[in-house]
């Protein structure tokens, strides 16, 4: 796909929100949404190069599942092999052992589970002491990457048209999911794939809304989206 620089700009007005609010800066105590964008633009994204490359009849499960490996890894690595001394030096050996099986949940990318399954939020006090709780987002997306290309390759048999219907249905049921789910199980609703795929999936709605039609420059509806 073409290189598209304003979704780097959106890449940047997300993360800035994330990282003060991991700060501790009051006026954006809801920074953390700035995750939630990034879910939609990797629905975006990879929608887009799936689509692209299944039409051109160019499409590799090996060559994608590569490109991903490439993109993920190294910082991934860097990240935790840095956690490494710091967490020999400074923890406890429960909280040592926590932290052993966060690593293993991380290189399995099933984090987002073991978190969910440990008892406190993503906001309690004790999330300080786990260095690598924020890579449950990165499972998320891991379980999307899983799915999402065997996905669209399987289903592209039915026509583009009913394949966009079916993602529109199932991001709609995960929508309704994440509705009972904030009321009833808060931290599955925070955490496990089911309740976040309809933020991946709108990305992929607007991937397949965006290679059907070439994008119109609106700078109305992106002053909206800014300000919002």
């Amino acid at each position: 796909m073409k290189y598209r620089s304003e979704i780097d700009g959106l890449r940047a007005v997300a993360v800035v929100p994330v990282i003060l609010f991991h700060a501790g800066f009051g006026a954006f105590s809801g920074g953390y949404v700035g995750v939630d964008v990034f879910f939609v633009i990797s629905g975006y994204l990879i929608t887009v190069i799936l689509l692209s490359e299944i039409e051109a009849g160019t499409f590799s499960i090996a060559r994608f599942y590569e490109r991903r490996a490439r993109r993920i890894l190294p910082a991934l690595s860097v990240v935790m092999l840095a956690c490494l001394p710091f967490a020999w030096l400074w923890m406890i050996p429960d909280q040592l052992k926590e932290f052993g099986q966060s690593l293993t949940a991380v290189v399995f990318f099933v984090s987002n589970f073991l978190f969910w399954k440990e008892e406190g939020s993503y906001f309690a006090a004790a999330a300080e002491l786990k260095p690598l709780l924020h890579t449950w987002s990165l499972a998320v997306e891991e379980q999307y990457y899983l799915f999402a290309p065997l996905t669209l390759a399987l289903l592209w048999r039915f026509g583009r048209r009913r394949l966009f219907w079916m993602v529109v249905g199932v991001a709609v049921l995960s929508l309704l999911a994440t509705e009972w789910g904030w009321r009833y199980a808060p931290r599955a609703n925070f955490y496990l794939p089911q309740f976040r795929i309809w933020e991946l999936l709108a990305g992929s709605i607007c991937g397949f809304l965006a290679t059907s039609h070439p994008p119109r420059a609106s700078k109305g509806l992106s002053a909206l989206g800014l300000g919002m």
